[in-house]
């Protein structure tokens, strides 16, 4: 087999080195340009230079032999961690899970049939997945254990990213006296993200009925702060009780405060205002639950419920741990190429398509920040490193280290919330937010960020798209 290009070059390289005769030559001190470099020209015998390169002939050749055996041996590693056999994944993939993948307990068809073309013949993906869904009502192993039975490849907890998951860095508040509200194991999900003293809605209305306050044995811790992880089953009680906890200052013994210029802290995950199960239409979310929350509160004082933390799709914080995790399991798999693209695969426009483009702009805008301040230091000569402290505009981008991506691009299916049949508002004179944008209202309405990259039917023709954009071939 013939050397290849690069291998020639390395062939010449060593060639250069090893034709180098044992005793010093004489040099000539004229010089020839090549470049912005000199080589010095060899004027010794030619008896000496016949001889030193019949010396090292045998060397070149066995060390030429053994370029090529180690270059063979690198390609057939590759070719097993690469469906191409010829480049790594260069681009990581980021699937909603309900509208996108099934709905409520129904699996959509295309699934399957699109992460079949994902794994190898050993069951393990060919690039890195990562499922971003706003379900909050689950730990990540049973989420996992659900899509592996529904997709039919294995899928692993550390591949899941549930709304609540960024929570796990919020760690001033782990050791607060939490009130958690929502469905399903509230308390393990708390525990979970490292949350240590935590009550449920269902103690504070199993202790409170009594009222009673003097037996210490009965009193239920005071909450500092309040952290609503989805939309819970009695909504009523739910309601009563927040709002209670944040009129008192988490004193549900006292009377509501007249002064309402502040509350306790308040975390919340995901916003979604509807989402897509078995029924024709979309059911409401846990935005809808905030939506009421909210409402009330302001009924009640007149101001603003406030968040310290809004997490879950569309929140840039989401995309940020998501990227974190695509990047840790590029890294585990032994890929060595930068997961430089992401491609968010969703199914509502106010939540996966703004997320997307939201964390896009995001990594834009920090790109060509790098960009000024390297042209900076360029114009100014002072070749300082930007350090990784002053890279990092937030704390959790120090939290997770510097994104490898540049790209976030956002593809929109047609199997959940969105209905390719419903047309925008054209007359700008609408009130276009009121009727359109079922955004959160801490989320700023921006028609570009809830415009998608691509429209296509399902998540496998999504892949198809994918792979064709990346050029990227399989063996499947």
């Amino acid at each position: 087999m013939g050397c290849t290009l690069s291998e020639l070059s390395m062939c010449k390289s060593v060639y250069t080195k090893q034709t180098q005769p044992q005793r010093p030559l004489k040099l000539h001190g004229n010089t020839e340009p090549t470049g912005h470099k000199q080589r010095r020209l060899y004027t010794g015998s030619a008896k000496e230079l016949n001889g030193g390169e019949t010396m090292a002939f045998g060397l070149v050749w066995r060390s030429a032999r053994s370029l090529v055996a180690r270059q063979q041996s690198r390609r057939s590693i590759c070719a097993s961690a690469s469906p191409s056999g010829k480049n790594e994944p260069g681009f990581g993939l980021l699937f909603d899970i309900d509208g996108v993948l099934v709905r409520g307990r129904t699996p959509i068809p295309a699934a399957k049939k699109a992460f079949h073309k994902l794994v190898d013949s050993n069951g393990q993906f060919i690039v890195p997945v990562v499922f971003v869904t706003n379900a909050g009502n689950c730990l990540r192993q049973k989420k996992a254990d659900q899509l592996s039975h529904i997709l039919g490849v294995p899928i692993s907890q550390d591949q899941v990213m549930m709304s609540h998951s960024p929570l796990r860095m919020f760690r001033k508040y782990h050791e607060k006296c939490v009130l958690v509200s929502g469905q399903g194991p509230v308390l393990d999900i708390a525990k979970y993200l490292g949350f240590t003293n935590v009550i449920s809605i269902d103690m504070v209305r199993e202790s409170f009925p009594l009222l009673d306050m003097v037996d210490h044995n009965r009193r239920p811790k005071v909450p500092v702060t309040v952290i609503l992880f989805g939309e819970p089953i009695r909504w009523e009680t739910n309601l009563q009780l927040i709002i209670d906890v944040l009129l008192t200052g988490g004193n549900l013994s006292n009377i509501y405060k007249s002064s309402h210029s502040s509350h306790l802290p308040l975390l919340a995950c995901n916003m979604d205002l509807m989402w897509m199960a078995e029924a024709p239409a979309p059911r409401f979310g846990h935005g809808t639950f905030m939506v009421c929350l909210e409402n009330i509160y302001k009924k009640i004082t007149g101001r603003e419920l406030k968040y310290e933390a809004l997490v879950g799709k569309p929140s840039e914080l989401t995309y940020h741990y998501a990227e974190y995790l695509i990047r840790t399991q590029a890294a585990e798999r032994g890929w060595r190429s930068p997961i430089t693209s992401l491609y968010a695969v969703g199914d509502n426009l106010m939540t996966d398509i703004y997320g997307a483009n939201l964390y896009n702009r995001y990594l834009k805008e920090r790109l060509a920040s790098k960009s000024s301040k390297a042209m900076q230091q360029a114009l100014t000569g002072t070749g300082v490193a930007v350090s990784e402290e002053e890279d990092a505009d937030n704390d959790w981008v120090s939290e997770l280290a510097s994104p490898s991506a540049t790209s976030c691009k956002s593809i929109l299916v047609c199997t959940g919330v969105y209905n390719p049949h419903t047309e925008l508002l054209q007359d700008s004179g609408q009130c276009i937010k009121e009727t359109v944008f079922h955004g959160h209202r801490d989320f700023r309405f921006e028609p570009a960020l809830i415009e998608p990259g691509n429209i296509v039917p399902d998540v496998h023709a999504a892949v198809d798209l994918i792979f064709k954009m990346e050029q990227f071939r399989t063996a499947v």
